[in-house]
């Protein structure tokens, strides 16, 4: 028996990620689940990643790993620099759930555009992108949009406004090769972007879920 341990820092995203996840691995997979919003609100709030919330990134993977996971998957991409940073502390494999999908992006073309609901992820999510184009020898000319109002009306449960603000974002993005949806939290955007749009989305969830497969099946 496999078992799965996730962190989470927006609500929202836990049913939809964990359904897909649940669908994606055998039945008898175990899954767990830690919530930790303040991962992502505190540096909202102050602009940065501090030392106290990579502690607590650090205790929280502590935690994940105490259920006996044979994988972490991190489902924020504001930590991914902080789970780079902690990796080599743990023998449990852990997916931060961009991975993937940043390398997935810039095969897709050389004009990128990136959509971010948070300023605390606009640039961790940036640099994601580019680390990824180095990797794979390419050059990307980034663009990138980002309206903090967005993820606050989604945390306060105006979906509808939130959907707005994402629409106008990727409104200033039609000249883009691809759009990297640069949160889970608003994977579920994608048709509605691409259709209005017409230019491919790619998101993370999707993505993240066949590289925690692959694990599974080589463990």
């Amino acid at each position: 028996m496999k078992r799965i341990a996730c962190l989470y820092t927006v609500y929202s995203v836990i049913e939809p990620f964990t359904r897909q996840l649940r669908e994606a691995v055998p039945a008898d997979t175990l899954i767990h689940t830690l919530y930790d919003d303040f991962l992502v609100t505190d540096p909202m709030d102050t602009g940065a990643f501090s030392d106290t919330n990579m502690e607590r990134l650090r205790h929280d993977l502590c935690a994940c790993a105490l259920t006996g996971a044979d994988v972490i998957v991190v489902s924020c991409s504001t930590i991914t620099p902080g789970v780079r940073r902690l990796r080599g502390e743990f023998s449990v494999p852990i997916v931060a759930v961009d991975d993937a999908m940043m390398r997935q992006a810039v095969t897709m073309g050389r004009k990128i555009g990136l959509i971010a609901t948070a300023n605390s992820t606009r640039e961790p999510s940036s640099q994601a992108l580019l680390a990824a184009a180095d990797e794979a020898g390419k050059s990307v000319d980034l663009e990138v949009r980002c309206d903090q109002s967005a993820i606050r009306a989604l945390n306060a449960g105006d979906a509808a406004e939130h959907d707005r603000l994402v629409l106008a974002m990727a409104d200033q993005l039609l000249d883009r090769d691809v759009i990297v949806l640069a949160q889970a939290s608003t994977a579920y955007m994608a048709p509605a972007i691409q259709e209005r749009t017409g230019i491919p989305v790619v998101t993370s969830p999707a993505l993240c879920i066949q590289d925690v497969c692959r694990i599974l099946a080589e463990g």
